[in-house]
């Protein structure tokens, strides 16, 4: 039998199905979104060493980490496109192989070119991977509480895979090699590529074609915009081409807007928009993640640096965070069936705000029990109860044909969110630490403790955002888009 065949399945609504082996369908999407969570931070951990090994300068090592930020969140609108019209467990199959090929040349690599090559395709393979598990998780699970598990169970691996990698990449770089943190992709991968045709249903192709135009400009203006704050956080807010790049992508995104307000396929429809919770969820998915992903970072530099943990250590440090998002996503489901999303989402930012205001009060002389075992509960809980519920009000009522574009744009806002969002509190920091005195911990914690500040800020912008444009419970309704046809 050809492993192509379609797994069993039973009907559950029109355009939807559900596998028999829900189980093993979930744990294979996970797993290749897990592998792209942690190779977030995996890496982050052997950048001494590649710098070591490979003769980076400074500015060259930070290159390790934007080539693959930049190919990973340029591409997702057009990957989830690329779903749609192609099937989404072909895009995924073909994201984990090329993800798992370029890990292999990464991990081999004898200069640093190469190994900035590799990272670039890295970032090419997860944007095929990460809007096609969201996806397929919409296709092979009905909307209602059997999605809401599927959810609950993907929205805990950003937020895992981060925690697992830094303790992964520890333990990889201290017993063997930083090569190592890159190769372990490669057998991870080969499985999943081997199990996904036999595992999950292939979804249908929709008829269309790529929105060229719409791909160029927008991959280009995020470009343009994520390089011009990774400039402006290594020199200032009037560098000449911080501000170049910036305009650049203002012109750009303007005409990515009014492009897709024009294409007869857009690779990201406007229509989506035209839902008013879904609408407000996107936009705290984009706020959100921009404090979240900077307190990550600043926690990260406070028990290397100032505690002087060792890096397996400051792993197994983010296992409270971690066990914190694992227990409070489990009752998410029920919880949103029984309340709706607005309260969990008010309760969740409260918390972000909370920990970025009892960050803010850091001190060089506070331990990890007494300064950050607090903190890291609240945000872990916060985490838990705020990303299964906006993926669950964006995903609502979206049909097969519209789950790619649905799903790309969620991951592009919640990456853009993300890389903005550190990019402008390590700019925060700089600026708060550039004419500081002191010892070096005490500039790190003066320049870390006013970026926790900003986070919870941005995190106040969310909460405004739910309570003004949220609805207390959705309306249970029919809700389709219908891209215009050509001709």
């Amino acid at each position: 039998m050809s492993s192509d065949a379609p797994p069993a399945t039973t009907s559950t609504s029109p355009g939807e199905r559900t596998v028999t082996r829900p189980g093993a369908v979930l744990t294979l999407i996970v797993t290749a979104y897990l592998m792209v969570g942690l190779d977030s931070t995996v890496v982050n951990v052997a950048l001494p060493d590649i710098r070591r090994t490979l003769g980076f300068t400074p500015t060259g090592l930070s290159w390790v980490l934007n080539a693959y930020t930049l190919a990973f969140g340029g591409l997702l609108l057009l990957a989830g496109r690329a779903g749609d019209i192609l099937g989404r467990r072909r895009t995924l199959t073909g994201g984990v192989l090329v993800f798992a090929a370029a890990s292999l040349c990464g991990g081999l690599a004898t200069d640093g070119a190469l190994l900035l090559a590799a990272r670039a395709v890295q970032g090419v393979g997860a944007a095929l991977i990460a809007p096609s598990t969201l996806a397929l998780i919409t296709t092979h699970f009905a909307d209602g509480p059997a999605r809401h598990r599927a959810l609950a169970v993907y929205s805990s691996m950003a937020g895992i895979g981060a925690s697992i990698g830094l303790v992964l990449g520890g333990a990889l770089t201290d017993l063997a090699s930083w090569r190592w943190s890159l190769l372990i992709n490669v057998p991870i991968g080969v499985a999943l590529a081997l199990a996904l045709p036999r595992t999950v249903r292939e979804t249908p192709r929709h008829n269309g074609r790529f929105d060229t135009t719409g791909a160029v400009t927008g991959t280009a203006g995020m470009f343009f915009l994520v390089y011009a704050f990774l400039r402006v956080s290594d020199s200032s807010w009037t560098d000449t081409l911080a501000l170049t790049c910036f305009f650049s992508a203002a012109a750009l995104l303007a005409g990515f807007l009014w492009t897709e307000s024009r294409a007869r396929q857009p690779i990201a429809p406007l229509a989506l928009f035209r839902d008013r919770d879904r609408a407000a969820a996107y936009a705290v998915i984009l706020l959100l993640p921009a404090g979240n992903f900077g307190a990550f970072y600043f926690l990260t530099l406070y028990v290397q640096q100032v505690l002087d943990y060792s890096p397996l250590k400051a792993g197994f440090a983010f296992l409270p965070l971690t066990v914190a998002v694992f227990a409070t996503v489990r009752c998410a489901p029920r919880l949103l069936a029984r309340f709706g999303p607005k309260p969990l989402l008010v309760t969740g930012s409260l918390l972000m705000i909370a920990t970025g205001a009892w960050l803010s009060r850091l001190g060089t002389g506070d331990g990890f029990a007494t300064g950050l075992l607090g903190p890291m509960l609240l945000l872990g809980t916060g985490v838990g109860l705020s990303f299964m519920p906006l993926n669950a009000t964006i995903l609502k009522d979206i049909t097969p044909a519209e789950a790619g574009a649905a799903s790309g744009l969620l991951q592009t806002f919640q990456w853009l969110g993300g890389t903005l969002g550190l990019a402008a509190l390590v700019t925060v920091y700089g600026t708060a630490t550039r004419h500081a005195h002191g010892s070096a911990d005490a500039i790190l914690v003066h320049g870390a403790t006013r970026a926790f500040g900003v986070g919870a800020l941005i995190a106040t912008g969310a909460l405004l955002v739910i309570a003004v444009g949220l609805r207390s419970r959705r309306r249970d309704r029919p809700h389709t888009l219908r891209a215009r046809q050509p001709g």
